[in-house]
């Protein structure tokens, strides 16, 4: 692997304008409207809005993708129309910028595309808004969501360099950022593979299949009589989980009582949703998503807190081990049990009833004690990846930055690159890696970059 110093342009300048600082002598310091038309999407119709059919219409929530959830069945404007790798804006919330991988379709409202004029390069457009967008949008205050006009998007001031120049950052930064897209594509799926393996061990920790003690089945197995449990340990009791635990509904809450901060945890049916100068429990409880998608979901509440209307607080009633109830709740999937209604939600009762396996308390414990060490292990392996991510996830902000800006000169790395289209190659494409210019190549696993 080679890895190559990117280093900074000489001679610079000052840009006189504050967020460029100093550019390149050679660059221009312009408004996006000079080298970029900015076109509106437009307001159409929802009752003419189909599945099939018709012309599709691109959404704020189909900004990354490659294709469209809705079509558009009335009259076409044509002024709305945006072709494949076209620059398209999301003007609510975090202001996302990409470029549009599917067939031509029409803009909706709240969205805006940058189509570049002649002597302006796509790639390099859509890198050199990304980073002033990011900065509007942490300048923005609002209490709901964000929202950038397009006044606002046409004067955003860019440092431009000569075509050329422009063409080999945007082909720089394809490649710089598929590769860093795949990275955290990596962590993203070892987080996910770290949970599915918490999530088997404490399954057969739980239900008997494995004896912690050992790694190895039990020597004897008996028909625990319940579907979804099949046999257990001969020695394991199976029993309704009301004789020996309770449960009951948290104590309704309005959104005004909670705070950002305050004495005491507010549980909802998904975790903490703020805090209040109250509490309703206090000890050690399990509480149960009761209401919504999320019924069903486990999470674990100590000492003082205050519990909601949308969780259900369950309790041991005699010596079990709580860690080990905590696990038998997860592994028992209660959000298979939720009402079917316009609003799902468990039943107290119902879930009072069902079987349960019940390993002797000393067993308790030693399973209680592993699966802790097995879930430490496995959460801290995730945290580790998520900070990685996070790393990764700033250094590629940084990049782009300091790229665009002119504060690093990419140009001989950029020459080195392979001219291969990874849409023609068979590689995974990234996000970035779209089939817009013939110019724009493939990441080359031989070349690394770093800061000098």
């Amino acid at each position: 692997m080679i890895v190559t110093l990117l280093k900074p342009y000489a001679p610079m300048r000052n840009s006189e304008a504050e967020r460029l600082g100093t550019v390149p002598s050679h660059w221009r310091v312009v408004r996006l409207s000079v080298v970029s038309d900015v076109i509106n999407g437009f307001p159409f119709d929802s009752q003419y809005f189909v599945q099939e059919g018709g012309t599709p219409l691109i959404r704020i929530r189909d900004l990354h993708s490659a294709q469209t959830e809705v079509s558009f069945s009335g009259p076409i404007i044509e002024e709305a129309l945006v072709r494949t790798g076209e620059i398209i804006v999301g003007m609510d919330g975090d202001f996302n910028v990409a470029r549009w991988r599917g067939p031509t379709a029409l803009l909706n409202q709240r969205m805006c595309c940058l189509r570049p004029k002649p002597l302006a390069h796509a790639g390099f457009i859509r890198y050199a808004v990304a980073q002033p967008l990011t900065v509007i949008g942490h300048l923005s205050h609002s209490t709901t969501v964000k929202h950038l006009s397009s006044r606002q998007v046409k004067r955003i001031q860019l440092a431009v360099p000569p075509l050329p120049e422009q063409t080999a950052i945007g082909r720089f930064l394809d490649h710089a950022d598929c590769r860093i897209q795949r990275y955290i594509l990596a962590k993203e799926r070892l987080i996910e593979l770290l949970e599915e393996e918490r999530q088997a061990i404490i399954h057969q920790a739980v239900t008997g299949r494995i004896d912690v003690r050992t790694g190895q089945p039990y020597p004897a197995y008996k028909d625990s009589g319940v579907e979804w449990l099949g046999d257990v340990p001969e020695h394991w009791e199976v029993r309704r989980l009301k004789t020996f635990s309770e449960m009951q509904s948290g104590d309704a809450i309005t959104a005004m009582s909670i705070e950002e901060t305050g004495e005491y945890p507010v549980f909802g049916g998904n975790g903490i949703r703020g805090y209040g100068p109250r509490h309703t429990h206090d000890g050690d409880f399990v509480l149960i998503g009761r209401q919504g998608a999320l019924c069903g979901n486990i999470h674990i509440a100590r000492g003082r807190f205050w519990a909601s209307e949308h969780a259900v607080v369950a309790m041991l009633r005699r010596g079990d081990v709580f860690e080990w109830f905590s696990a038998l709740l997860e592994v028992m999937n209660l959000n298979q049990y939720s009402i079917a209604a316009a609003q799902p939600g468990l039943s107290v009762d119902r879930v009072l009833n069902l079987w349960a396996p019940v390993p002797p308390v000393e067993e308790q414990s030693i399973i209680a004690e592993r699966l802790g060490v097995v879930t430490g292990e496995r959460r801290a392996a995730a945290t580790a990846a998520k900070r990685q991510i996070d790393l990764l996830r700033e250094y590629r902000a940084r990049l782009i930055a300091d790229v665009v800006t002119g504060r690093l000169d990419v140009r001989e790395v950029a020459a080195s690159l392979r001219g291969v289209d990874p849409l023609e190659s068979g590689d995974t494409p990234c996000e970035s890696d779209v089939n817009t210019t013939s110019d724009l190549g493939a990441p080359d696993p031989a070349v690394e970059t770093a800061y000098p």
